[in-house]
């Protein structure tokens, strides 16, 4: 089984950036493709980034294509969200996740999730 742990939301202004990190624990990390996904209120969990075990290949939304960059270090068991060019429609509480395939984009072919952290970009 595989922890994870989210960090590093927080309120930002429109056109600001962030970097997330999930930190994970547990049985191998770098065993597992991991998964950023996010939930704004009243809306279904989205895929973000997906990033491979190894970090060799990553995926993208297209929503977020060019503005998110998505990175791992198994070394420190941590995989990050480096997030540019904020807009406001993407606050939500955002999600790492362990995975077996980076590129799959369902919730449900994911496990072991976090608790999240907030995102809040202002206009």
């Amino acid at each position: 089984q595989v922890q994870v742990v989210e960090s590093g939301g927080g309120l930002v202004q429109a056109g600001g950036s962030l970097r997330l990190s999930c930190a994970a624990t547990g049985r191998i990390f770098g065993n597992y493709a991991m998964g950023w996904f996010r939930q704004a209120p009243g809306k279904e969990r989205e895929f973000v980034a997906g990033i491979s075990w190894n970090g060799g290949s990553s995926t993208y939304a297209d929503i977020v294509k060019g503005r998110f960059t998505i990175s791992r270090d198994n070394a420190k068991n941590t995989v990050y969200l480096q997030m540019n060019s904020l807009k406001p429609e993407d606050t939500a509480v955002y999600y790492c996740s362990a995975g077996t395939y980076f590129y799959l984009r369902s919730p449900n072919e994911y496990r072991y999730w976090g608790q999240g952290t907030q995102v809040t970009v202002s206009s």
